[in-house]
């Protein structure tokens, strides 16, 4: 049969000759057959797998009707909010609506509701009461025991409880989903399906469960935010799929849910399957008439090289997601797909992007880990790397000189991002050598995250003096190559560990600089995180040491002007900030300061207020400038003053 669009309606199944699916996949976003969407992975997979698949794309939650048109499948529902939590889609991290949803044909917001896998669930559940549930996807991933809802500002208990599924699904997914059809095609009852890794299931007595660890009950967790904390970091600390045990929560009514251990990684030949299946890599073209799907433009012309990451970021939730051993797609692979892209009409001659969560982490970080999994309490690369970290870019580079020899090919991007301690920690500089001649154009986006020690310690990321050693390399490196190529930093607000002090000392940083960013990401406490544990509980859950946390929103919002303390409209919120902070030397006229008094008169010194209360003093830089100052620099300008200083 040639290649097609999955089923959405009678008539699609009609054409195929159907008179009812297998299963039916309802999520939150639109339908995009691409292997960027975790909907197109899975239900390819299970097409393969000799499976009838149909889709129901962003039903209309208020209407039962929405949840029949492709009536009851023979084995049940699979249901996913899409590739977003449906919470970060819908607001941003001061809890106002978005404009745009760009996984929804023409950007219209307001196409999936909020807690989208739960409505869904509840929806299927109340019209087929008896058809099994499995949900997946992220917002499912990261909800899947208790935790801490940002938006609510709750602790939440698992999502498998308030949808009232029978399985999710948790990961990436592939090995679960195809033994949980398997063992429903062969007759079993879903609440019997107890076995499989990577799954999780809701039972009443624990008598048939074995090699289990106990958590913390939900109604304990309530009561106690440290309590949560130590059992937030249970659950962290067994997210690998060859060390992680079975975990198990109680609920009230002598109700448990029961996490089984995560479904091993894929191997390359396995990976290489799951990208090579007939995806017809475009929005469903019933979409064409309202513009198509915005997230198509990001991806189409992208290629995925590898998941997992051992990078391991405090604020990130891959590690409960994807987890932290890289799986990655053979060079054979990503050269076809990528001769595919060159066919596309509207191809312009550029690969957008070759990479992952992080573009430059091929394989596992040491040899142990596809046998033996990551280390549980040791991190591969903060607060330094590990000694036995296999740092080599030789293949990534290799694959990169293999895509852009290719025909049609004019630049390969690389814009997923890359790790600069990783960078560094490779004895060669092979890698750094051909990012810069080949993969940068103009600039290169890095996120250092902060700059003050502290909060990079919260963040779990590298000291300061790691990332000004790799400006000062990266600089070297373009000098060489006669290029003039600058970084554009990725810089986080408010994160725990951050006061008013350490607020500053970046805002001295971007002074020293010479830049002010266009934009601030605020932190933001996305489900099942370590620094969404320590937002809620104050403490780090690794250590259980109490942590600063700003919560207040005007706190939050003083943290955020400093990084943008050129802005006329947040002269009041830093003028604030550094009276708070003890540092009303920063108010004046002179090279070091950061904005002009109101009243013409330049203030007094540093004041020297405790560290605890947020003062701090950095490095003295040339002339801020200030709301009536001279204007704004963009990056190339100031970069091409040869008295600049380093990062």
């Amino acid at each position: 049969m040639k290649p097609d669009y999955l089923p959405i309606s009678r008539a699609d199944m009609s054409i195929r000759g159907w008179n009812q699916c297998d299963f039916v996949y309802v999520c939150g976003d639109a339908y995009v057959d691409h292997p960027s969407f975790g909907h197109a992975i899975i239900s390819r997979i299970l097409e393969a797998r000799g499976y009838k698949v149909g889709i129901i794309a962003q039903p209309d939650w208020r209407d039962k009707g929405s949840i029949a048109v492709l009536g009851k499948p023979r084995l049940g529902f699979l249901v996913s909010a899409g590739n977003m939590d449906s919470m970060v889609n819908h607001y941003s991290v001061s809890k106002k609506r978005r404009g745009e949803d760009s996984y929804t044909p023409g950007g219209i917001m307001g196409k999936r509701p909020d807690y989208a896998a739960v409505v869904y669930s509840n929806l299927i559940r109340s019209v087929y009461k008896d058809s099994p549930i499995i949900l997946g996807g992220i917002e499912a991933s990261l909800r899947r025991l208790s935790h801490y809802d940002y938006w609510s500002n709750k602790l939440k208990r698992s999502i498998l409880l308030d949808s009232q599924a029978d399985l999710i699904s948790y990961g990436m997914g592939e090995r679960s989903i195809v033994e949980i059809a398997d063992a429903l095609d062969s007759g079993m009852d879903v609440k019997d399906i107890t076995f499989v890794e990577g799954t999780v299931y809701r039972t009443k007595s624990l008598d048939s469960v074995y090699d289990y660890e106990l958590l913390p009950d939900y109604e304990e967790l309530l009561r106690d935010k440290k309590e949560y904390a130590r059992s937030f970091f249970i659950q962290y600390s067994n997210t690998d799929p060859f060390t992680g045990r079975r975990l198990a929560e109680p609920y009230e009514k002598k109700v448990y849910v029961v996490q089984n251990p995560p479904a091993k990684p894929l191997s390359t030949e396995e990976m290489d399957e799951v990208y090579g299946l007939p995806y017809m890599r475009n929005y469903h073209p019933s979409y064409e008439e309202a513009g198509g799907v915005p997230a198509i433009r990001e991806i189409k012309f992208s290629l995925i090289s590898s998941r997992g990451c051992f990078g391991a970021c405090s604020f990130c939730a891959l590690t409960f997601h994807q987890g932290r051993i890289i799986q990655a797609r053979s060079h054979e692979s990503l050269i076809n797909e990528a001769r595919m892209l060159t066919e596309e009409p509207d191809f312009k001659g550029y690969i957008h992007d070759v990479g992952g969560p992080t573009a430059n982490f091929r394989y596992p970080a040491c040899e142990k880990q596809m046998t033996k999994g990551a280390c549980k309490h040791r991190q591969c690369l903060f607060p330094e790397p590990c000694k036995n970290l296999r740092a080599d870019h030789s293949d990534y580079t290799e694959l990169l000189r293999r895509l852009r020899s290719l025909p049609k090919v004019k630049k390969v991007f690389i814009r997923s991002g890359i790790r600069f301690d990783y960078v560094l920690a490779d004895s060669k500089r092979a890698f750094l050598k051909e990012l810069c001649e080949h993969h940068v154009s103009g600039q290169l986006k890095v996120a250092p995250e902060h700059v003050a020690d502290p909060v990079l310690k919260c963040m779990g990321k590298p000291g300061n003096h790691v990332y000004r050693r790799f400006v000062k390399e990266y600089n070297e490196m373009n000098g060489r190559l006669g290029k003039k190529q600058y970084l554009v930093p990725y810089l986080m607000s408010s994160h725990p560990g951050s006061t008013i002090k350490e607020a500053i000392e970046l805002a001295e940083h971007l002074r020293d600089l010479g830049y002010m960013p266009e934009q601030v990401q605020d932190f933001y406490p996305t489900p099942s995180t370590i620094s969404t544990c320590m937002y809620y509980t104050g403490y780090d859950c690794r250590t259980m040491e109490k942590v600063y946390v700003p919560v207040n929103p005007h706190e939050k919002a003083m943290q955020r002007a400093l990084i943008q303390y050129r802005n006329p409209k947040n002269y009041d919120l830093v003028l604030e900030a550094l009276k708070i902070g003890g540092r009303t030397d920063l108010i004046g006229y002179g090279k070091q300061c950061l904005i002009r008094p109101k009243d013409g008169n330049p203030y007094g010194r540093h004041t020297g207020v405790p560290a605890g209360k947020g003062a701090g003093k950095g490095p003295a830089g040339r002339d801020a400038g200030t709301e009536k100052g001279r204007p704004k620099k963009t990056i190339r300008n100031v970069h091409k003053k040869k008295e600049r200083k380093s990062l």
